[in-house]
């Protein structure tokens, strides 16, 4: 049954704002759709096990009806002149702006995060809308006159056509923002399907989408799970795939996007590394390792999973880190007071915990335990935990925890620490904190991550920049955002002309 384009969400104002139990719906042609699909995942607040609603699974007809109505609205839409279509993302901006403490409350109750972290989500979500809306000169190719006697050569960027943007659960609405304004803006035509664990941020975003006036057909909404994510990577309309989540799951959509001729890029799962100096700045250090470590309730493809401590800087670290883990208040994230929320499920929870056995039977030292945290209540809680000195060979050092888990381990130089860096399969973000600026270079240039931060705990890059990453952490060749959005949403072509006064066959 068609529906008007108006979003189905509706809110109980109060104290914290929360969803009502909705039906999950598509957004196909610039109509609201019910799902034909079988309900296939029951949805829960993670902070109190309050139902929120039933995410369908998703069919290769729906994607099917998504793709033809996005695959008609292309023409249209590519003529548009790459200043007409920007217009319509500033108006997106400001309705971001302009609804960002709803936005927020709604990321917080589905997905559990911070309302502060939520916020901060957003903010960097926006930040891509505000670059894409560059498109105008972003998208400008070249030109050289006279290549050859009376010949010239243009190089202009034309759209691709159908694109699928495929986000996880983590970042509700920044990580879909990290493609859809960039596609848009250079012409495209995009299918969103957002993680079936947090489906009402993408709906309630598509609105604003529809509120800001894009036409019909040129953002639509697909929720499902694997069904839907494989029909998109099978359908021969669209023309290029965007993914963020787990590096199994980012190899199975490269593979096979790839194998049907699609552009694809996808990012993966991450093991980030820190090292500590003993020069650096203990307090600071500590506490902007504790933010990134936990924060996102350690939920995020930059957060800090091991700290390499150097030298001297053993003895005050373990301490230091312990006492800032042990003092978060973790609870509901719609509380102002929260520090940490919950992670995403009962089942995240029990696989965060029995990750932590499994280091403590390895051999490491739980110096602080968070699997106990909030045991009583329903939501998924899992405290700070810090595991000491988990040994080289143990599994968890290969493993992404996605949890508020932090191992500490011990060299006896930057080498050392670079070469366990170097160790792993993963290659997103690696940090170091020092005062030494030899150290510091001598690091970010041997270090073996796409992402580096200098007495930076989460090196996420500017919207201006791209989101790099490398090993098992990405599969693809152009990243996120910035110049390499451009470059991936856009095909090049080359026109060369010849307009002689006389034809003649001589060059």
């Amino acid at each position: 049954m068609l529906l008007p384009g108006v979003c189905p969400l509706r809110y109980i104002e109060g104290p914290m704002t929360t969803l009502t139990t909705t039906e999950i719906r598509n957004f196909i042609g610039g109509q609201w759709v019910s799902a034909t699909s079988d309900a296939a995942l029951e949805l829960a607040n993670p902070a109190t096990g309050e139902p929120l609603g039933r995410s369908p699974a998703g069919s290769a007809a729906e994607v099917d009806a998504a793709v033809q109505a996005a695959h008609a609205a292309f023409p249209a839409w590519r003529a548009l002149p790459a200043g007409d279509r920007v217009q319509f993302l500033f108006k997106l901006k400001a309705l971001l702006e302009e609804h960002l403490d709803e936005l927020a409350a709604l990321i917080t109750t589905e997905n559990g995060k911070t309302l502060s972290e939520s916020k901060g989500e957003l903010r960097r979500g926006i930040e891509n809308v505000e670059v894409a809306c560059g498109i105008p000169v972003l998208m400008q190719g070249y030109s050289l006159e006279d290549v050859a006697p009376g010949i010239d050569e243009i190089m202009v960027r034309q759209p691709l056509g159908v694109c699928a943007v495929i986000t996880p659960f983590n970042f509700p609405l920044m990580i879909p923002l990290w493609f859809l304004p960039y596609a848009i803006a250079t012409g495209n035509t995009v299918i969103l399907k957002p993680s079936d664990r947090v489906p009402f941020s993408a709906m309630r975003l598509v609105e604003l989408i529809h509120q800001a006036g894009l036409p019909a057909g040129v953002v639509n909404l697909v929720n499902g799970g694997k069904n839907a994510v494989d029909a998109l990577l099978d359908h021969p309309l669209v023309r290029a795939v965007s993914f963020v989540g787990s590096s199994p799951v980012a190899k199975h959509v490269y593979t096979r996007g790839s194998a049907s001729g699609k552009r694809v890029q996808c990012q993966g799962g991450a093991k980030n590394h820190v090292v500590v100096l003993p020069d650096a700045d203990q307090e600071t250090t500590t506490r902007i390792i504790a933010d990134s470590a936990f924060g996102c309730a350690g939920q995020r493809c930059l957060a800090v999973s091991v700290t390499v401590t150097v030298g001297e800087a053993k003895d005050w670290f373990r301490e230091s880190i312990a006492a800032v883990a042990t003092g978060l208040k973790v609870g509901n994230g719609l509380d102002p007071a929260t520090q940490m929320g919950p992670v995403i499920t009962h089942a995240s929870r029990e696989r965060v915990r029995s990750l932590i056995g499994q280091g403590a039977e390895h051999g490491a030292r739980p110096i602080v335990d968070g699997r106990d945290s909030l045991s009583g209540g329903k939501g998924s809680f899992v405290g700070p935990t810090i595991l000491d000195g988990l040994p080289a060979t143990s599994p968890l050092m290969e493993t992404e925890i996605f949890g508020p888990v932090l191992s500490v381990v011990h060299a006896g130089s930057v080498e050392e620490a670079i070469a366990i860096i170097e160790h792993s399969a993963y290659g997103n973000a690696s940090s170091i904190f020092t005062s030494s600026g030899a150290a510091a270079r001598r690091f970010r240039n041997a270090v073996s991550t796409g992402n580096v931060g200098v007495n930076i705990g989460v090196p996420a890059p500017m919207a201006y920049f791209p989101f790099s990453g490398w090993k098992g952490s990405f599969f693809g060749v152009m990243h996120a955002q910035g110049r390499d959005a451009i470059e991936f949403f856009t095909d090049k072509k080359v026109i060369v002309e010849r307009w002689p006064r006389e034809w003649s066959r001589r060059f």
